[in-house]
């Protein structure tokens, strides 16, 4: 596709059709099983199929559906057994693949048992002493930003269909003692890691805090506040703590923003660093996350115009060869560290958490032209 027919393209397709043709490209390179890592219950499966499963939503195209329902039926035996890491947050993220099949099940309880072992982990995880989760256990004492979105949307998911008020409690505490412990007052922003016992070498030894401000764990805590929103009445006091907590937010990204490309850099605040480079998977977060401020009311409707040009940003670096589109600049899977560890850490193509991350941003972009009447972009 030469470059006057890439304009042309990228013009006429709307968000959704650039979600289609994302969940299309990575369906035509991998049958479920294959999606990497490999026949593994894993959060990066967990986030693509879980933006396939919102394009079914809206296209009720059935290859969607079935192809997520092939990665889970592979997986989860006839009984509900599955295997997934048991001492961590991220194994709980692919949870919320069950719900949809659950609903239309017809008697078959495999997806709803599979459901119960998952939401049985919040009863045996390690917690700090203030009561908020570890990441994993081989971070003992730690509490990262990531973990908001693997643990609590599956939570409030829960909650909202099986009437259970417990996790709703648990998951406000656990999103205020983060955004206690963690927000930077200089940006508005929050530090990717929290180490309860000031033992990591990151460890600032006065706030237990990491020193940087990735952008991919502060894409999930933004997408966390956002998706929790979507699952409360507006009424409910955690709701209105979480819409003005993301208003905040989403405000203070804006000011990140790379005004050339619209684009958000790797470390999101020193974007004027030789050596930082601008990452598609945090910048489809925050596209994500300031449409569903502005839907929620959180921030003025003005401010889409941010989203707008990340998401222009985003869909002028696609790639594209005889399988389909690409998603570059992707970061590999990162843990916390300092901000060399971050910019030297390796890019990927169509990584499943970057490609997931765009086909949530494509969706919530439609989502708010459908409800603007507008045109896509």
């Amino acid at each position: 596709m030469n470059d006057t027919n890439t304009a042309a393209a990228r013009a006429a397709f709307t968000p959704l059709q650039w979600a289609q043709a994302a969940c299309d490209s990575l369906m035509a390179r991998y049958t479920p099983p294959q999606l990497p890592p490999e026949n593994r219950w894993h959060y990066h499966q967990g986030i693509f199929l879980h933006g396939m499963l919102q394009v079914w939503a809206r296209t009720g195209n059935e290859a969607y559906r079935s192809y997520s329902k092939q990665y889970v039926d592979h997986l989860i035996d006839e009984y509900g057994n599955f295997l997934f890491a048991r001492d961590e947050l991220d194994a709980i993220m692919p949870g919320l693949l069950l719900f949809p099949f659950d609903d239309g099940s017809l008697g078959d309880s495999r997806y709803r048992s599979a459901i119960e072992k998952l939401r049985g982990l919040f009863g045996t995880l390690n917690r700090t002493s203030e009561g908020a989760y570890w990441h994993k256990d081989k971070y003992p004492r730690q509490m990262w930003l990531d973990g908001l979105y693997m643990g609590g949307v599956f939570a409030l998911e829960y909650a909202d269909r099986y009437a259970d008020e417990s996790l709703i409690a648990m998951v406000a505490e656990w999103e205020r003692l983060m955004r206690r412990r963690m927000t930077d007052e200089d940006t508005g922003l929050l530090f990717h890691a929290y180490d309860e016992s000031r033992q990591f070498p990151w460890a600032d030894p006065v706030t237990g805090c990491s020193p940087e401000q990735w952008g991919r764990s502060l894409g999930w805590y933004g997408m966390a506040l956002s998706d929790f929103l979507d699952r409360l009445p507006a009424s409910h006091p955690a709701a209105m703590e979480w819409k003005e907590a993301l208003g905040k937010f989403a405000t203070a990204l804006i000011r990140f923003q790379d005004a050339e490309s619209g684009l958000w850099y790797q470390v999101v605040n020193q974007g004027d660093r030789a050596d930082n480079w601008l990452e598609t998977s945090c910048t489809s977060l925050f596209v994500y996350t300031i449409a569903k401020a502005a839907k929620h009311g959180c921030i003025d409707g003005e401010l889409m115009n941010a989203a707008w040009k990340g998401y222009d940003g985003l869909v002028a670096r696609l790639k594209e060869d005889e399988l389909g589109i690409i998603v570059p600049d992707i970061c590999i899977g990162t843990s916390a560290g300092e901000y060399d560890y971050y910019v030297s850490r390796p890019v990927s193509e169509n990584d499943l958490h970057g490609v997931g991350a765009f086909i949530l941003a494509c969706t919530e972009m439609e989502s708010w032209t459908e409800s603007r009447g507008e045109t896509a972009g």
